[in-house]
């Protein structure tokens, strides 16, 4: 940053990918259109291919150092290379695995493979730090002086040059076709960067001050922070796995498109099914004037459908909600109603209001979405929210079904 003050960070970093970016413009077509299938799995091919190369190359100039010097450091952390072509071979496989058609048994696609391979690279990361505090600590308890050649200091300094690339070029191409398994490709190559920095600090030391036995605990500090990255990467992986809530922007992108539609007054039950990136499966309720001719209304929502397809490659299911939207009455409760539940908290949306009204008193039947993450027991916050709307009129009973928010 301080060489190249004028540029912003994220242009210098473009920069320093300049490879990756060079082998893609000979190697895939229409290489910036990101969300594209075969576009994803050719990025996922080549930065996998690249990264065996790479980490072929650290494991045989780190073994050799390490066999000259006897460092347990410098060694184990060439098998960590190693561990990392290994995985950069998982990565490829999962890529290659998640492009298959969708069949009998797998009607929705095969796309959680790549959320698999991420996965296995993630457990491959907690398998090695695990590993090299084995023999580090094996070596703590047995110390050794290490000679470290001027040749060692080289190779490792080169090594964390060449991780840190690694870093930059598959967080940055995992972050433009969403690939869980290349970002966590990415942090075990930041974890080894600094990792392989310790090392040479170590190397450095042990080179101006002899007799120095601190290899084992270089290796131990090492093996630690590995580990944490492993427990990192494993946490971010598995999540889309169990089911996780939807990116903030794609549920913008959703609301955007279907409430550009002056038809539908609002939407509510948004779920979104996760097969894989790209073959998401979105289905929600869109709220229209039970006014509006059925066929009309059906008609929108098909066109809704088809934009969502083609906007934001998934497969969209909207359920009609009609809504009363010509009686005044009905109309004025709601909105007092969703400034009550407002009050608790601004996330509580009130949908499918209806009002039956008596002689002796008016049932207010409507449905009240709280956020996941609301504390207050259901029965409880349905006991408090009809005895707020009873202030308004002791005669109006309160209806109530309590839903959960699926997004955020």
């Amino acid at each position: 940053l301080h060489i190249f003050p004028t540029l912003p960070w994220k242009v210098y970093i473009n920069k320093r990918i300049v490879m990756i970016a060079l082998l893609s413009k000979i190697f895939i077509k229409d290489r910036e259109n990101y969300k594209d299938e075969n576009v994803r799995r050719a990025y996922g091919t080549l930065c996998s291919l690249f990264g065996i190369f790479l980490n072929v190359l650290l494991f045989a100039g780190k073994f050799i150092a390490g066999t000259l010097t006897g460092s347990i450091a410098i060694t184990a952390d060439s098998f960590n290379n190693l561990s990392d072509a290994g995985s950069s071979v998982i990565t490829l496989v999962g890529f290659r695995l998640s492009a298959q058609k969708p069949d009998l048994s797998h009607p929705f696609g095969h796309g959680r493979f790549e959320y698999l391979s991420g996965l296995f690279v993630s457990v491959a990361i907690l398998l090695m730090g695990f590993s090299l505090a084995r023999d580090s600590i094996n070596k703590i308890i047995h110390p050794e002086a290490v000679s470290y050649s001027i040749l060692s200091i080289v190779i490792l300094a080169v090594s964390v040059l060449v991780k840190v690339y690694m870093a930059m070029y598959n967080g940055s191409y995992g972050k433009k076709i969403s690939s869980t398994s290349m970002k966590a490709t990415a942090a075990d190559s930041l974890s080894d960067a600094v990792s392989t920095a310790v090392v040479l600090c170590i190397a450095i030391i042990g080179r101006l001050v002899s007799g120095l036995k601190i290899d084992g605990w270089a290796g131990l500090l090492v093996a630690l922070f590995i580990f944490w990255n492993g427990i990192k990467a494993v946490r971010e992986t598995i999540a889309p796995l169990l089911g996780q809530m939807p990116e903030e922007e794609f549920v913008k992108d959703i609301e955007n498109i279907v409430l550009a539609h002056t038809e539908i007054s609002g939407i509510h039950d948004l779920v979104v099914h996760d097969y894989g990136p790209g073959r998401q499966m979105i289905s929600l309720h869109a709220e229209v004037p039970m006014s509006m001719d059925i066929l009309v209304a059906h008609d929108v929502i098909d066109l809704i459908e088809r934009e969502l397809g083609e906007n934001l490659s998934c497969h969209a299911t909207i359920h009609m909600d009609p809504i009363n939207t010509d009686d005044e009455f009905v109309t004025e409760m709601r909105k007092k109603v969703s400034e009550i539940a407002k009050k608790y908290d601004e996330r509580i949306t009130v949908h499918d209001f209806r009002c039956v009204s008596g002689n002796t008193h008016t049932n207010l039947i409507f449905d009240v979405v709280l956020p996941f993450d609301y504390k207050t027991d259901e029965t409880e916050f349905k006991n408090i929210f009809a005895e707020d709307v009873k202030k308004i009129d002791s005669k109006y009973l309160c209806v109530i079904t309590v839903d959960r928010a699926y997004t955020k």
